[in-house]
């Protein structure tokens, strides 16, 4: 209920307004029921209200700096692998690549060793601690079981005729930190490199010395289930056979190793 007065005066019995008056109005005024007062100036109660005013708008974040975009080191290395026409500018690619990080911390890059000419190519795994240091392929305590085992068959990397010599390399030219197995980004920025070699030293066969080995030729691990089956990688012939340094450890293999040695010359007899 809205108040109207109802006929009494705003002021005193002298006619003078003063606060106590004031007072008594407005106690007679909320007995009434009144519940707002009234102005001066009449107010449309049925308007929409005024919309609120719109806060402004933050001001734009000054651009941060351009983050640039992280190369494609596989492809990368599959350019620098095409442009090699010869092992020796092959060498020089793989040297001068900068896209993996086992580089830098590696003493030499472990490219190849024994006769290019070789019917038998043997692709291991990473240099070890040997490797690194001396910059070959299979020159540790590993290297030295690889070539007794082959030398029972009258093959190795010294022997000058291609049909007894072999042709040593490794998927991964640098050695990984604490001999660790290298990841699956690592081998695929190698494998153009991989691939090249094989196209441009043209081995009859290929050897996937070990698990890492076979998963990068083969797209499979599981050395123990893989050995001794032929399979085919770049067109080629493929034995994957335990690593040397495996043979170390477990002695009780290396009659599954002789077999599979025995499969080999059988395939380059036949």
């Amino acid at each position: 209920m809205r108040g109207t007065g109802g006929g009494r005066s705003l002021r005193g019995m002298d006619g003078a307004f003063d606060s106590h008056t004031a007072l008594e109005w407005l106690a007679w005024q909320v007995e009434l029921g009144a519940t707002e007062a009234i102005g001066d100036a009449p107010v449309n109660r049925y308007d929409a209200p005024a919309a609120a005013p719109k806060p402004a708008a933050p001001a734009a974040a000054p651009p941060g700096p351009v983050t640039p975009e992280k190369p494609d080191f596989v492809d990368l290395a599959r350019q620098a692998a095409k442009l090699a026409g010869d092992l020796e500018a092959l060498e020089a690619a793989v040297a001068a690549f900068e896209g993996c990080e086992l580089k830098k911390g590696a003493r030499n890059t472990v490219f190849c060793d024994g006769n290019p000419a070789a019917r038998v190519m043997i692709i291991g795994e990473a240099p070890g601690a040997d490797e690194d240091r001396r910059g070959r392929p299979f020159v540790g305590r590993a290297g030295q079981m690889l070539d007794r085992m082959f030398d029972a068959i009258g093959m190795g990397r010294a022997a000058p005729d291609a049909e007894q010599s072999l042709y040593i390399t490794n998927v991964m030219p640098w050695r990984p930190p604490a001999n660790r197995d290298p990841t699956l980004d690592e081998i695929a920025m190698m494998m153009p490199f991989v691939e090249r070699h094989v196209e441009l030293a043209a081995p009859d066969l290929i050897v996937a010395m070990g698990n890492i080995s076979c998963q990068a030729l083969l797209g499979r691990k599981g050395i123990t289930r893989l050995r001794g089956t032929w399979a085919r990688a770049f067109g080629l012939p493929v034995l994957p056979m335990f690593h040397p340094a495996f043979l170390l450890r477990n002695p009780h293999a290396k009659r599954e190793a002789w077999a599979d040695l025995l499969s080999l010359q059988a395939r380059l007899r036949g």
